[in-house]
């Protein structure tokens, strides 16, 4: 992983580097984990995989509480279907 002061404006836009944990970047996992969901459940587990992902690299709880909450919109959704 590049030093900040090494990261360009385009590294930071397209690859930052706190969804660069692992193998695999966030956005990867989100595109599969979102597949053959429709339009509203991916955004909710798209959003809770993107705060889950990244909670330790930038927000702590904070991220945390956003992942709960999009899970907690995600039971509410299938529990009125």
């Amino acid at each position: 992983m590049k030093k900040d002061e090494e990261i360009t404006g385009r590294d930071r836009v397209e690859h930052p580097s706190h969804y660069n944990q692992g193998k695999i970047e966030c956005i990867e996992a989100i595109e599969s984990a979102t597949s053959g969901l429709n339009g509203y459940e991916g955004y909710l587990i798209g959003n809770t995989i993107k705060y889950a992902w990244r909670w330790f690299h930038k927000n702590g709880e904070e991220d945390l509480k956003k992942a709960k909450y999009h899970i907690d919109l995600l039971l509410k959704y299938l529990n009125e279907e």
